[in-house]
């Protein structure tokens, strides 16, 4: 595998001509490939900094055979390579000036992308503790019996308890995000669509989003309960109303990420009916020589 191989573009919608196909057939593992190519397609590239998007893709007598994309501010993000495309990448990469602060990918990916990244560079990998699993949905179980409530899709009305959700999730799980009016339109909770679970009395306890269909697939993100109010149901019956809804909206596939370190969701997952796919993981680079990421 030639470093030259690789073909990259700064142009997201020439990414897309080339490798759309090849990542619209195997859309779970490319659910990070297809969401931000389409964001930095909606919003312009502009909306990711001051540093220009790269995207690239390996090609072989006309045959794509992986893809990548560098927003800088979220690091590189890999479809699944094995370890001589890693290093066919990172040579390229390394040969243009290209800084890197993370990777992100399956787990053999990223490991594998991370190993080739030190020899090329001397930069340390450090594994995040946070590990998530990726699941597709087979066949839908909602839970039996469904708590007391109703699911409820909010609309523009609803922005501010929208972004007063989101806000909380992202505290829950240590996002590094503002949320508010000015803001909003571009943090990556803007373009899903959300979902309230209400109890009968329209006391809003659980809430789920759901991306835009792309590719023929739509992500579930974010799933979210109160700590005091978690144990009820209330997350299950969120999570099933959100898949039904993007099963109707034309979804083949139906993903969602969940955080290994936590059972209780995994579990529950399971339970309605999402099988795994991959093991995610990233890796921060610290420079060689100074220690920081």
């Amino acid at each position: 595998m030639r470093p030259d191989d690789w073909h990259l573009t700064g142009d997201v919608d020439e990414f897309l001509a080339r490798a759309g196909d090849f990542l619209r057939s195997r859309p779970g593992p490319h659910v990070m490939q297809l969401t931000w190519a389409e964001r930095v397609r909606a919003r312009g590239a502009e909306a990711f900094g001051t540093e220009a998007p790269v995207f690239g893709v390996l090609e072989r007598a006309g045959e794509i055979h992986a893809t990548f994309y560098r927003l800088p501010p979220r690091g590189l993000g890999l479809s699944p390579l094995t370890p001589e495309q890693a290093d066919s990448l990172a040579a390229p990469l390394v040969a243009l000036g290209h800084s890197l602060s993370r990777v992100s990918a399956d787990h053999g990916t990223a490991t594998a992308f991370a190993e080739a990244w030190q020899r090329h560079t001397g930069a340390t990998p450090k594994l995040r503790d946070t590990r998530l699993r990726l699941y597709r949905l087979g066949a839908l179980a909602p839970p039996r019996p469904m708590p007391p409530g109703r699911g409820r899709v909010l609309g523009e009305q609803d922005l501010e308890d929208v972004m007063f959700w989101c806000g909380e999730f992202a505290r829950a799980v240590g996002e590094d995000v503002s949320i508010d009016a000015g803001t909003w339109a571009g943090t990556r909770f803007a373009d899903k669509r959300y979902t309230l679970w209400e109890t009968p009395d329209g006391t809003p306890v659980s809430i789920a989003g759901m991306n835009p269909l792309i590719g023929g697939q739509i992500q579930v993100d974010i799933v979210y309960t109160p700590a005091h109010l978690r144990g009820r149901g209330y997350a299950g019956a969120v999570t099933a109303d959100v898949s039904r809804a993007a099963l109707a909206a034309g979804a083949r596939d139906v993903v969602l990420f969940a955080d290994l370190s936590n059972p209780t969701s995994n579990a529950l997952y399971q339970r309605l009916g999402y099988v795994r796919l991959a093991d995610w993981a990233v890796y921060d680079f610290a420079q060689a020589g100074d220690g920081t990421p």
